[in-house]
């Protein structure tokens, strides 16, 4: 950017250039305003460079491997499809990566010349922001920073070569065995994805897998991984690190007992942490939470008055989708005096597991918990038609809906193709619908997400008495 480009006041310097930063500066752009973007480090942020885009790949490399594998359960049908080249493989995850943040957000920049993109460190002031000691005025400011993965506080960590999700995506040759700390939906993922390209994995945690959901989604995502070799170790308390000739050592102690579990390579997923140093935010009085996360209302107003954040730097739910929508609103709210309130009555999520695991909506755990009155049903897979042609009927469909107007309040989905099922479920729940309304929908047969359309119908009948497709 020139002197020239620089000189006045922006009307709004939006402080991040991943989804939720280019979002805001996209939607005051088409606003005519004046608008700075700064970024630091790779343009686009998380999810095209080391989230969503590259974990994905090789994610649905990893299913391409176990599929021909797991081709056996047809009668008559046999194959073996394994990994032959990683660092082809590679190559190719990165030239995806490198194609997407070259048309997502690169070649973006250009197509709006109010906006000025800024690469540096920014920092907050009173009046702006300042770039590597820059001064910027600003009328409004967005922040949208975006978090890191989280290194937990394990005894001598520091001893030990340690993998978050961002090198776990990027190494130059698969390890023979692999231990991951932690069982979210990261640790999940990319644990099962090493086991299919053929890493010995070993999952341990302090409470369960996908703890955030209901127990029966644990258990039975356990079994999964159990079926294809991969050790999960619940329940249990880090003692230490240590280094090994051959990779790394990890004492824990799990019911009174201490063990050490080896492998080559540690790949931590516990959690994420703010990228909010060096802002300047307590010497503007911008509030943050515990874990240091932006705290922000409805309208994405930060504590100081024409300050936003958005995106993962508040500590929301990290999804891309959810940081663009943050974005776009923030933006709006500056420019147009908080008239936007972000507050969706439904956010689903996705984990991209073996079955895949999708929720929206309240979870029976979380709902009984919060005092609320409701009805839950869950129907097996094995009582799914799709499920039954597939051959494949591990996972389940859980609605939960409220026990005095029979309105749908959440879904848990368990099925390999359950992913896509769950923007139906999140329809439901944005547009009202009773689990009565849901059961007289046409669903097409033969579909995972029929699922949804026959759990809704258990609530007042019984679907083993059905014929097929019968309303």
């Amino acid at each position: 950017m020139s002197p020239s480009e620089s000189s006045g006041t922006f009307d709004l310097a939006v402080v991040g250039a991943g989804s939720a930063g280019f979002a805001a500066a996209i939607a005051a752009a088409e606003r005519r305003a004046r608008v700075l973007l700064i970024g630091h480090g790779t343009l686009g942020g998380t999810c095209v460079n080391i989230g969503c885009v590259p974990s994905k790949f090789l994610i649905r490399a990893a299913e391409a491997a176990h599929a021909g594998r797991h081709a056996r359960r047809f009668p008559g049908i046999a194959g073996d499809t394994r990994l032959v080249d990683w660092a082809a493989l590679q190559r190719a995850r990165e030239e995806l990566v490198t194609t997407l943040r070259r048309e997502k957000y690169e070649a973006l920049l250009p197509l709006y010349p109010n906006v000025r993109y800024l690469e540096g460190r920014a920092r907050l002031r009173a009046d702006g922001v300042e770039v590597d000691g820059r001064r910027l005025p600003a009328r409004a400011v967005v922040i949208a920073t975006g978090a890191r993965p989280a290194v937990p506080p394990i005894p001598g960590i520091e001893t030990v070569p340690v993998l978050t999700s961002t090198e776990a995506l990027a190494l130059p040759r698969r390890p023979a065995s692999l231990l991951v700390v932690g069982a979210g939906y990261i640790g999940c993922e990319l644990a099962q994805a090493y086991a299919r390209f053929g890493t010995a994995v070993t999952l341990v945690c302090r409470r369960r897998l996908l703890p955030g959901l209901d127990p029966e989604v644990s258990e039975t995502l356990t079994a999964a991984f159990a079926a294809e070799g991969i050790r999960v170790v619940t329940g249990v308390r880090y003692r230490r690190l240590r280094p090994r000739e051959s990779g790394v050592a990890l004492e824990m102690e799990r019911e009174g007992r201490v063990e050490t579990l080896t492998a080559e390579r540690l790949l931590v997923a516990t959690g994420r942490v703010p990228d909010t140093e060096n802002l300047g935010l307590a010497e503007l009085g911008i509030a943050t939470d515990s874990r240091g996360f932006v705290e922000v209302d409805d309208r994405l107003r930060t504590s100081r008055p024409g300050v936003y954040a958005a995106g993962d730097v508040t500590g929301g739910p990290m999804f891309v989708y959810v940081a663009a929508r943050q974005g776009r609103i923030a933006a709006l709210n500056a420019l147009e005096g908080d008239r936007h309130r972000y507050a969706p009555a439904a956010v689903p999520s996705v984990v991209f597991t073996d079955p895949q695991v999708a929720a929206v909506g309240w979870s029976e755990t979380a709902a009984r918990a919060a005092g609320l009155e409701v009805e839950v049903r869950t129907l097996s897979l094995a009582a799914v038609p799709r499920a039954l042609v597939a051959r494949d009927a591990r996972g389940f469909v859980r609605m939960v809906a409220d026990r005095g107007d029979g309105r749908v309040r959440g879904v848990q989905i368990v099925a390999p193709e359950g992913a896509d099922a769950v923007q139906t479920a999140t329809l439901a729940l944005e547009a009202g619908f009773t689990v009565e309304r849901l059961a007289e929908v046409l669903f097409p047969y033969l579909t995972t997400v029929e699922g949804l359309r026959l759990v809704a119908q258990t609530f007042t009948r019984d679907v083993s008495r059905l014929s097929c497709c019968a309303a």
